[in-house]
């Protein structure tokens, strides 16, 4: 026992010495500084640099400390060279001064766009140093953003001009060269659909010499990243869940024109198998009824990011209904063949609290906008499922090029502080537009702003102009007035429709229409408005006299309400789902209190591989309230596109010559593509179809009335030529009225600029 105590006595000894012997050797190799020297400077003040060195008398310095001096003072960016050194207890720093930069200038560039472009984020200012780094750093971001704008020839070169007191001008010449143009778009690999659908996907389009306003044309490196993520996202929901954008290259053709190549291997298509919620024990599994009912009603259908939304979208309204404060939720997938199952994981996270919410980014988009996209707010809970729906809110806003969260310990205890940054980008259009077919051509022209004065406001202006008809249109959204969720709108509308040489009448339109919509289920989208139009009638001499005795001014206020039941997978490129579409305008101040009930219903599906199907349905009526005849304006006549084979207008019950349309109008559609057939064209599809419709009902003259089913079928050649998409089709009658004009080939062509 004795002998342990001396042995631990030892030891005690030992480590106290080494101990000693440390503080010796720190006390040794340090030095209290009595007195401080700069020597150097000649614009920076001996109390900035000593504010810089964060030193002071008295204070002890060792080697550490040194170098700890020697990196701040670099950090400055205010010095090229810097020394540090300790001669009997002062401090001496030696310093060389960075050139000030006092000029700074630009040539070469006539365009005050792309020169504020480069001047924006440029990362040298007038009376910052001159620091070489730096300038190599500059010199290479302009070179990435003149790619970005499509020069890709563009070169730059920087000259210094020495000048007295220290002070240097900087001389930019950049030479933009032509933009480089994207002679031709290629889909290469495994990539199941063919090249002119995927055209029509992704934002760049191929350069023609009459899209003179579009800029999509040019070879652009952040567009083709966007391309990629639309391209990702329109296989994921069409059920290819695996598919890999491998890589997108543009190789050159000729002088400043390239070929922009995607490479995509689709894989093989899945289908959800097994879904599986997992929740915490002490959660109640009845409150989660709604999801286990949709995980039932996905199951084998093919997988898409939309429908998995859907599902994390129906968590999160339970979980807020049910007041589930502090969760989380994963997804785990598992593969097998071509069955995807996944499990939905909710746990509870631990307790902590949003202590504060930091906007950054946003020059130009006021802050409110951001905020309003925000589930949650400063003092909520820690909710990561809301803090992703807040981040995917801010996105779907189209206003921003990228979003990022960071999440932060708060200052407090238990408190997270959430940090927004948001890059924005170019948010205003211009577009132009022509098309030319059996019907007759049209011409169109359009400006747009998304994001008016930073408010989030979009701004809509066009017109269509065609052989008897004028459209014009000028509209302000604001799609979540006073943080409610809910999009407001206004528009100013005017319409021409010159039936003088097919009808002998004539109307005019002008109007103001205003409303709300807003998503009042899930997926279930309700529309409320009015409408009301000042219509002025005028007929000529080939008229009928019923038409005749319509002629003069009227003024209308409807009602408009809109229910909008929307399944389909994605919104364009649609390959699956369904959405079913009701509208009704109800007459508030009317001569004839015409009301007007309109019905779509369009599923989406496929009969085989590669194969995309459709069948819809259509029905409206126009029906005057207090037994009157309804105005020449009001009549029903059946859209083109769903009555193939038969001459657009010209089909119905007739007045003498004049087709006067009718107050019911259904149809019945079919069409399916046939990928066999013109497999290895890369722009064409095949098209099968079969159209049947009725259009009846005269108010005015019950023997007038016509009841009898059109219908058609035939084949249709959709081409995405050179000068924009193209659309053949070829139907043959089966059946049809008296009187009816058929239309056995029809042809299409619409382009942009």
């Amino acid at each position: 026992m004795i002998n342990i105590y001396k042995n631990f006595n030892c030891i005690k000894i030992f480590y106290l010495l080494i101990f000693f012997n440390i503080i010796q050797f720190n006390n040794s190799s340090a030095n209290v500084i009595e007195k401080i020297e700069i020597y150097g400077n000649e614009r920076i003040s001996k109390n900035t640099i000593i504010l810089f060195s964060d030193i002071s008398i008295d204070k002890n310095v060792n080697q550490k400390k040194i170098n700890n001096i020697l990196k701040s003072l670099y950090e400055t960016n205010f010095f090229e060279n810097v020394s540090v050194s300790i001669n009997n207890n002062i401090l001496i720093i030696n310093v060389r001064e960075y050139p000030i930069i006092e000029n700074i200038n630009y040539s070469g560039i006539k365009s005050k766009r792309v020169l504020n472009l480069i001047k924006e984020n440029s990362l040298i200012k007038s009376r910052s140093s001159y620091n070489e780094i730096i300038i190599k750093e500059e010199k290479n971001r302009l070179q990435v953003l003149l790619k970005n704008l499509g020069y890709y020839s563009g070169k730059t070169e920087i000259s210094v001009i020495e000048k007295k007191n220290n002070l240097v001008d900087l001389n930019f010449n950049i030479k933009l060269g032509e933009k480089a143009k994207i002679k031709k778009i290629t889909f290469t690999g495994n990539k199941i659909f063919k090249d002119s659908k995927l055209k029509r996907v992704i934002a760049s389009s191929e350069y023609k010499f009459w899209k003179f306003i579009s800029g999509k044309k040019y070879l652009n490196e952040n567009l083709v990243d966007f391309d990629k993520k639309l391209l990702a996202n329109f296989y994921k929901n069409s059920g290819y869940f695996n598919v890999m954008i491998n890589s997108s290259f543009a190789k050159l053709i000729d002088k400043n024109e390239f070929e922009l190549i995607f490479n995509i291997d689709a894989k093989s298509k899945i289908y959800f198998g097994d879904l599986i919620l997992v929740l915490p024990t002490d959660f109640n599994e009845e409150n989660f009824k709604s999801i286990y009912k949709l995980f039932k009603k996905i199951k084998g259908e093919p997988y898409s990011i939309n429908t998995i939304d859907r599902i994390l979208k129906e968590i999160d309204l339970v979980t807020t209904i049910e007041q589930y404060q502090f969760i989380n939720a994963t997804v785990s997938e598992e593969i097998k063949e071509n069955i995807i199952n996944l499990s939905f994981k909710i746990s509870e996270s631990e307790k902590f609290y949003v202590e504060k919410i930091n906007i950054f980014g946003n020059n130009v988009t006021a802050e409110n906008v951001i905020r309003n996209q925000l589930e949650v707010d400063e003092g909520d809970p820690f909710n990561e499922i809301l803090l992703n729906k807040s981040k995917n809110n801010i996105q779907s806003l189209n206003i921003f090029k990228t979003v990022k969260m960071e999440i932060e310990s708060g200052n407090a205890e238990m408190t997270k502080t959430i940090n927004f940054s948001v890059e924005e980008k170019p948010t205003g259009e211009i577009s132009a537009s022509a098309g030319f077919g059996t019907s007759g051509g049209s011409v169109g022209f359009g400006i747009r702003e998304n994001n008016f004065l930073g408010a989030g406001v979009s701004l809509d202006s066009n017109f269509l102009i065609s052989a008897d008809s004028f459209k014009g249109k000028f509209a302000v959204t604001n799609p979540n007035y006073n943080n409610s969720d809910k999009s407001i709108y206004i528009s100013a509308e005017a319409i021409e429709l010159d039936n003088y040489k097919t009808f002998g009448y004539k109307t005019n339109k002008t109007g103001v229409s205003f409303g709300t919509n807003f998503e009042f289920l899930n997926d279930f989208y309700l529309g409320m408005g009015s409408s009301n139009f000042y219509e002025k009638i005028n007929t000529n001499s080939t008229a009928s006299d019923r038409q005749k005795d319509q002629e003069g001014n009227y003024w209308d206020s409807f009602l408009k309400l809109d229910f909008d039941y929307d399944k389909r997978n994605q919104v364009f490129q649609t390959t699956s789902g369904f959405r079913s579409f009701y509208s009704a305008d109800v007459p508030l101040l009317s001569k004839t209190n015409t009301l007007k009930n309109y019905y779509s219903n369009s599923y989406y599906f496929d009969l085989f591989e590669k194969n995309i199907s459709s069948f819809s349905f259509y029905l409206e009526t126009a029906n005057s309230l207090n037994n009157k005849d309804i105005k020449l304006s009001e009549r029903i006549t059946i859209p083109s596109k769903r009555l193939r084979g038969f001459e657009a207008g010209r089909v119905g019950p007739k007045d003498g010559d004049d087709y006067i349309g009718g107050n019911y109008a259904y149809s019945l559609n079919f069409s399916s593509t046939i990928p066999q057939f013109f497999e290895e064209s890369q722009n064409v599809d095949f098209v099968f179809f079969a159209d049947a419709a009725d259009l009846w009902g005269v108010d005015y003259n019950s023997s007038l009335d016509k009841n009898e089913i059109r219908s058609s079928m035939g084949i249709g050649l959709d081409w995405f030529s050179p000068i924009g998409p193209m659309n053949f089709s070829l139907a043959h009658p089966i059946t049809k009225a008296d009187g009816d004009k058929t239309e056995s080939f029809r042809f299409n062509l619409g382009t942009t600029f």
